[in-house]
Formats: structure tokens, sequence, C-alpha cells
């Protein structure tokens, strides 16, 4: 019982509350004589039960100290120096990159440059634990996605660039922007990782919660000696796939050339801001997420798409001139089916017209209704021997339901109305669901933004597309199937302050 009260920390026996409790007055009473026994005999009841933390052997305290997070780590260096000594032991720091990061480290380089696992927890990854996630640059207009990882040794930010124009439903394309590292036990050293002539040197500054920037100190590196016009035929030929003569729209030309000038002013200097991962509930048409989506003559962009209540969003993350990165693309009317009708009429765009404007007239009189102080309206939908008035949102037609009914499979054909454009012609001929929506279109610089009704397609669970009714024009979307770690937001609330950031931006 002495024992017991010693882990506990009390005092002498009787201050072991919860054995108090569970026993009689007989055995609290023998207990208390058994604390006046001797000293020695009672070391000789008590046995290996009296070892200290202290005294236990350190393979089992290595054990003990590599199963708690690192953070904890230094406090507990403070206790004593024989803990210290412990937490030399490389195994613990190991263990703590291995579970924290996921860090399968190469011993036998560890072994060569002379820097231990405990070096590379605490001036590599916990140092830059804040950049870990997803980003978005600030490149103007144009934005971007920034990926910073974990790579073996290594963190290295990586963007992701969207598949050459049209092909939509290709993978994500990527490149090295800067990587962090350890040669020696010093510091970490960040290299800038842009050009064509390798790794050099570099900086990162993180300039307060969720935002940091980079800056090359060598711009030279990325510079070519063919100048500026083998830069721009380069970077044409990583970004389009193909070179200017290849592309006969004059209007498309314009566009690259000026997005070429204005991101390579971007080159010494990057400020990122982080974005969340869309959170997921089970009701929601899809699963969430980042999509590549076709937009005209700017090539294929990022769009996040996320749900909130009855209504979905399309955010865009990577943007042009037009309508830049942050805006809100497109938004979709959940409580608003829209029935298609049969292929033939499909293909008359009049007849999807009559359809689209008519739901958008239903959607204007019913906001100027909600509009209307209360006195001022009817007072009653149903006249005085009529049933009541149908609502337009017929049961089944929610947010959940929609959900429940794209999971079911069921289909219809579908094909682009005559006379309206599309980059990509290799969309599904068969989709679930349709619904209203509007789409954001604007002049050169954002100057006159209008949102213009639309069509949202559901085609299956990692496409979808949008009938831009105004444009004549179609857009096709494919899910970004790369997995991004720590990217989700802590609460649905952060998620959301994160999109209008984004967007207040550009606004």
């Amino acid at each position: 019982m002495a024992v017991c009260a010693r882990l506990c920390g009390v005092g002498p026996a009787r201050g072991c509350r919860r054995r108090q409790q569970r026993r009689g007055p007989a055995e609290t009473a023998a207990a208390d004589s058994e604390a006046d026994t001797d000293p020695e005999e009672e070391r000789i009841e008590a046995g290996p039960a009296r070892c200290s933390l202290l005294e236990l052997p350190p393979e089992l305290l290595v054990e003990i100290f590599a199963s708690l997070p690192g953070t904890d780590l230094p406090s507990l260096a403070q206790v004593c120096s024989r803990f210290r000594r412990i937490l030399h032991t490389d195994t613990i720091w190991r263990r703590r990159c291995r579970e924290e990061y996921g860090v399968c480290e190469n011993l036998r380089k560890l072994e060569i440059t002379g820097v231990s696992c405990r070096d590379v927890y605490a001036k590599l990854l916990h140092r830059y634990r804040h950049i870990l996630g997803l980003w978005q640059p600030d490149i103007g207009p144009y934005g971007g996605l920034l990926n910073v990882v974990v790579d073996g040794l290594f963190i290295i930010g990586w963007m992701y660039l969207p598949p050459h124009d049209p092909h939509v439903g290709d993978p994500m394309r990527f490149k090295p922007l800067f990587r962090i590292h350890l040669m020696e036990r010093k510091s970490a050293t960040v290299e800038c990782m842009y050009g064509h002539k390798g790794p050099h040197n570099g900086h990162i500054q993180i300039v307060k919660k969720d935002e940091f920037s980079t800056k090359c100190n060598q711009t030279d590196h990325h510079r070519m000696s063919g100048g500026r016009q083998e830069e721009f035929r380069t970077w044409l030929r990583e970004e389009w796939g193909r070179t200017l003569e290849d592309i006969f729209h004059e209007h498309m030309q314009e566009l690259i050339l000026m997005k070429f000038i204005y991101t390579s002013q971007y080159d010494n200097c990057l400020t990122y801001r982080r974005i969340y991962l869309p959170p997921s509930h089970p009701d929601d048409l899809i699963k969430p997420g980042l999509f590549k989506g076709t937009y005209g003559s700017h090539g294929l962009e990022i769009v996040m798409l996320s749900f909130h209540g009855s209504r979905a969003r399309g955010t865009k993350i990577t943007g042009d001139p037009n309508i830049p990165a942050g805006q809100q693309t497109v938004e979709i009317d959940l409580q608003r089916r829209i029935q298609l009708p049969d292929v033939e009429n499909l293909q008359n765009f009049n007849e999807l017209s009559r359809i689209v404007l008519e739901v958008r007239e239903q959607v204007r009189q019913e906001q100027e209704t909600a509009e209307v102080p209360a006195p001022a309206r009817e007072p009653s939908a149903k006249g005085p021997e009529g049933p009541p008035a149908k609502d337009s949102r017929e049961p089944g037609s929610g947010a959940e339901a929609a959900g429940q009914s794209a999971l079911s499979g069921q289909g219809q054909p579908f094909v682009l109305p005559v006379g309206v454009s599309s980059r990509n012609e290799d969309y599904p001929r068969t989709c679930r669901l349709c619904f209203y929506g509007t789409g954001l279109i604007a002049g050169h610089g954002f100057t006159s933004p209008e949102r213009t009704p639309g069509v949202f397609v559901l085609f299956d669970e990692d496409r979808f597309g949008f009938l831009w009714l105004e444009l004549k024009s179609f857009s096709l979307y494919s899910r970004v199937q790369a997995t991004f770690q720590n990217a989700e937001a802590p609460s649905p609330q952060a998620f959301d302050e994160m999109l209008r950031n984004i967007q207040s931006l550009t606004s």
C-alpha cells in the first residue's frame, strides 16, 4: 500500500483515496497498521513494485519516450541528466519522424552526412511543419496550387499544373519550386528549383499564420542563353505542350503571351496563402474536391467544388484575366432540378434555353417576393376555391434527395445542343442529374462581372459539366485524383473563412 501511495504521489498509504473507497473499516485499520511496519520488512514484501521510473532500464525508457509526441520531449529532457542522455538516442527520434511525418529515412545516407534523426526532427520537420499542406500562390489573377510535402529527407514544394489543353481527363502535372534539407548539423538549407540549371540558393520566411513567402537569391539560374525568346518557347512547351505556331487562334496567342509576361515577373519572390480541401458530408451530391475544367481560350483551370446546404459552389484555384483565381466561377441550386428534353429536342439550343430561362424567371419572382415586406404580400398562396399553389421544389428535389438519386446510377442520354462549343468533345453521352445554376462572366481585368444562367450536368462521381447559356459554351470538369496530406480544414467555419479570404483578394 505504501508503494501505491508513492506512485500516486500523495504521501502515506492512507492518502490513496481510490483504495480507501473500496475497502471496509477493518481493511482500513489493517492498512494503517501496515504503514507502520519496518522499512526493511516493507521492502522485502513490496519487491520489484517499488521500482520508480528512474530505475527502469534504458531500453524500456527509450520505448516509453519514443511513444510520446516529439513536442513533449524537450520538456522531458529537463527533468534530469539521465533523461537528457537517453533522449539523444536516435531510435526515439526515428520513430517520431516516421509516425508524425511519415519519414522512412535512408540510414546509410544519414550516417554519411553525419545528420541524426534528432536533427532531422528538430531542425527540419518541426521547424517547417507550418508550411506543410496546400497553398495558393499570389500570382495576380492566375493563382495556382502548391503542395508542400515531406519527401524522404526533404521538404519539397510541388506546383501542380493542369494537363495540357484540352485533355481534361489526363493526370495532373507537377514540378518542384523549392526544397529544404539538412546537409550539415547546423541548420536546414533552402534551395530554389525554378529554372533549368539545377538547385540554387533560396530563402523561406513564414510571414504569419497560414501565409509564407519564398525568395530566390540567384535569379541568374532562371535565365537561358537564348534570352527571353528561348525562355518563352520553353515555357510554352511545358505549359501548353505545343509551339506558338501550332495555336492558330489569335486571341489565344495573345492570352498565352500575356500570361508568360505576367507570371515571369514572380520568379524572384512569391507569397502563398493556405487553402483547405472542402469538408465532405454523407448527403453531398458527389464527393467534393478539386477538379480540372476547360475554359475556352484560357485553357484548363483548377476549380474547387464544395457543398453548402442546398447549394454547390465552384471556386477557382487557378484563374485568368477575366475571372481571376479565388472567384466563384459557378453556383448550383440543388433544389432546382432540370429535366432535359429527349435527345432530338436537346439538340435544339432554343428548346434548352427556354427551359433554363423559365427556371431563372421563377427564381427571380421568388426573390422579389422574399424582398417584399410581410404586410404587403398576398394573404394566401391559394385561391378561394382552388388547391394550394404547387411548390416549384417538388419532393425529392432537395440536396439530400438529389444525392441519393445521383448514387442510384439513374441516367439519361446527353448531347450538346447544336451551336454550343466545347474545348473537349470527349464528354460522356449519359448524365445522371441536371440542375439550374449560374456562371460568372466578366470582361478583361474582371470588369462588369455578372452571373448568367446555365445548366450543371452531373455525369458521374468524377465528372461534371456546366453549360454557359449566354456564351453558348460548355465546360467539362474531371476530378483531380491526387492525394493531399495536411489539407483538411480544422472546422467547417475555417473552410468558409478561407473561401472568403481568397475571394476578397481579387474582388
